[in-house]
C-alpha cells in the first residue's frame, strides 16, 4: 500500500534514530507533568498516582504495539489513516484520521495556552489589558500577545523543514532530561519517604475513583508516540527499527512519568502539594534550598512546552496532509513547499488553530483538551481493531517488526482503549462535561461536511488510486 503521488514523492527521508526518538519521546512529556503532578498525587496518593500511570503505560504500550508493528509494515505518512484504509476502508480511515487530528490540536492549542501561564511564574503579573472574560477567567491582551507569538514561532520552525524542527526537538529535549535527572536522583538521595503518605488517597467512593480520575490523563499526556507514523516517510532508519523506537519512546515516558512522581512526593508533604502553584518546580527547589532551581525546572518545563509544541505541528500537519492527497480534505492542504519539502497548508492550518487559542483563555482549552483526550483514544481503538483485522486477513504481509502474541495483543489493546473511552463517558469519575461534550459533536459535525464535500468533489475512486496503488 503506499499514499504517494507525484507530491508526495517529495518528501525526503532525513530523520534519523536519535531525531525519532527525541521527536516521540519530547512529543510526549510536554508541559503536563509540570503542572498534572501535583493534581495525580492529590487524587490518588503517591504510589496511586505510580500505579495510574504504570496500568495506563501498560494500555498505551499494547496500544504502542500494534502501532509499531503497522509502522514498520506500512511505513508512509499519515500513520492511522493508511493503516485503517487498508484494513477496515474508506469511512473508517477517516474517522480515524479526523479523530486524531482532534487530538493533535487539543495539545497545539493546550500548548499555547500553558506558554504564557508559564511566563507569569517567572514574571508575575506580567498580564496587563483586559479583553474579556470567559467562565470566570479574564483574558489579558499581553498574555494572549505570548501564546500568539509562540505560535507563530514553531508555524515558522516547521515550515523551514522537518530538519530544522528535528533539531530543535533533540536540543531541548536533551535539556528537559538533564534537569529531570538532576531532579530525580537528588530526590531518591535526600527525599523523605514519610512525604509520601497518604500512598493512596480514598475518598468518599473509595481508592479506586482516585486511581481512574488519573487514568483519564493518561491519553493525553501519552498522546506522540503515534507522530512517528504520521511523519514515517521522512524517518530514514530501517523499518523493524521503527518499530523499536517507537515503543522505547513509550517506555520511556512510562518511566518518566512514574520518576516525576516519585521524586515530587519525596520532597514535598500533602500540605506542601496542596500550597503549591507548581508543584515540580517547587519541589526542585526544596531539594536545593534555592530559587535557581525551581526556575531551572521551570526552564525544563519551558523546554516540554516546545517539545510537545513541535511534535504535534509535524503530526498534525501530515495527517492533514495525507486525508488531502487520498481527497478526503480540500486538495489545497496537499501542497508541499517545493524547497523545504514541508506541507505548508496544513501547518499552515495548525499554526492559525493555534493562534486563536490563547483568545479563549485557560478554563476552555481544558473543555478542548479533554475532548481531544477521547478523540486519542477513538483514533487508538481504530488502529488497535485494524491490527486485528490484518493480521487475520492478511497473515503473510511483510511485517519487519512483528508483535509476538500478535493476537492476544491485539484484543488486549482493543479491550483497553475501550476502557480508556468509557473513562470519558456520563457516569465515570471523569465523565466529559456538557461543553465538552458540545465541542466533540461540533468537531464531528465538521468532519462529516469535510468529508461529504471531498466525496463530491474527488470521489472514492480517486482516493483508491492513491492508497490502494500497490496492493
Amino acid at each position: 500500500m503506499t499514499t504517494s503521488s507525484s507530491e508526495q514523492d517529495k518528501l525526503v527521508r532525513v530523520l534519523a534514530r536519535g531525531d525519532v526518538l527525541a521527536l516521540a519521546f519530547g512529543a510526549m512529556i510536554g508541559w503536563g507533568w509540570i503542572v498534572l503532578t501535583g493534581t495525580a498525587i492529590q487524587s490518588a496518593g503517591s504510589l496511586g498516582a505510580i500505579l495510574a500511570f504504570i496500568v495506563g503505560g501498560f494500555a498505551i504500550v499494547l496500544v504502542g504495539l500494534t502501532y509499531a508493528e503497522l509502522a514498520s509494515a506500512m511505513p508512509k505518512v499519515g500513520g492511522e489513516h493508511v493503516y485503517t484504509y487498508r484494513a477496515l476502508g474508506h469511512g473508517a480511515s477517516f474517522l480515524c484520521t479526523w479523530a486524531i487530528i482532534l487530538g493533535y490540536l487539543s495539545v497545539v492549542a493546550f500548548e499555547a495556552v500553558a506558554l504564557p501561564t508559564v511566563v507569569e511564574y517567572i514574571a508575575p503579573n506580567y498580564a496587563v489589558g483586559h479583553l474579556w472574560t470567559i467562565a470566570g477567567w479574564e483574558v489579558k491582551a499581553t498574555w494572549v500577545a505570548v501564546g500568539v507569538g509562540g505560535s507563530l514561532a514553531m508555524m515558522a520552525i516547521n515550515y523551514f523543514g522537518v530538519t530544522t524542527a528535528a533539531l530543535l526537538q533533540k536540543v531541548v529535549t536533551g535539556l528537559i532530561l538533564v534537569v529531570g535527572v538532576m531532579f530525580i536522583t537528588g530526590a531518591l538521595f535526600e527525599g523523605n519517604t514519610a512525604n509520601m503518605t497518604p500512598l493512596f488517597t480514598p475518598d468518599d467512593t473509595g481508592v479506586a475513583a482516585g486511581i481512574m480520575a488519573v487514568l483519564v490523563m493518561v491519553p493525553f499526556l501519552f498522546v506522540g508516540f503515534d507522530v512517528i507514523p504520521q511523519a514515517a516517510e521522512e524517518i530514514n532508519l530501517p523499518y523493524k527499527a521503527i518499530g523499536k523506537v517507537l515503543m522505547l519512546s513509550v517506555l520511556l515516558a512510562v518511566a518518566w512519568y512514574s520518576l516525576i512522581i516519585l521524586a515530587t512526593s519525596l520532597m514535598l508533604d500533602s500540605a506542601a502539594l496542596e500550597n503549591a502553584s507548581l508543584t515540580v518546580p517547587e519541589a526542585m527547589g526544596v531539594l536545593f534550598n534555592a530559587d535557581w532551581a525551581s526556575n531551572l525546572m521551570v526552564l525544563a518545563g519551558i523546554a516540554g512546552i516546545i517539545t510537545s509544541w513541535n511534535a504535534f505541528y509535524i503530526g498534525g500537519s501530515r495527517a492533514i496532509y495525507a486525508l488531502a492527497t487520498a481527497g478526503m480534505m480540500p486538495r489545497a492542504f496537499a501542497k508541499l513547499h517545493p524547497r523545504y519539502k514541508t506541507p505548508t497548508n496544513a501547518i499552515f492550518l495548525m499554526g492559525f488553530l493555534s493562534c486563536i487559542a490563547p483568545f479563549f483563555g485557560r478554563p476552555a482549552l481544558v473543555w478542548i483538551v479533554d475532548a481531544g483526550g477521547l478523540g486519542i483514544v477513538i483514533a487508538y481503538l481504530f488502529v488497535a481493531v485494524s491490527f486485528i483485522v490484518l493480521r487475520v486477513r492478511e497473515p503473510d504481509m511483510p511485517r519487519p517488526f512483528r508483535v509476538p502474541f500478535g493476537m492476544p495483543c491485539g484484543v488486549a489493546a482493543v479491550l483497553m482503549s475501550l476502557v480508556m473511552a468509557f473513562l470519558y463517558l456520563p457516569g465515570s469519575p471523569a465523565a466529559l462535561t456538557g461543553a465538552e461534550w458540545i465541542i466533540f459533536a461540533g468537531w464531528s459535525v465538521l468532519g462529516l461536511a469535510l468529508y461529504v464535500y471531498s466525496l463530491r468533489t474527488y470521489g472514492r475512486a480517486y482516493s483508491d488510486r492513491h492508497m490502494l496503488s500497490d496492493l
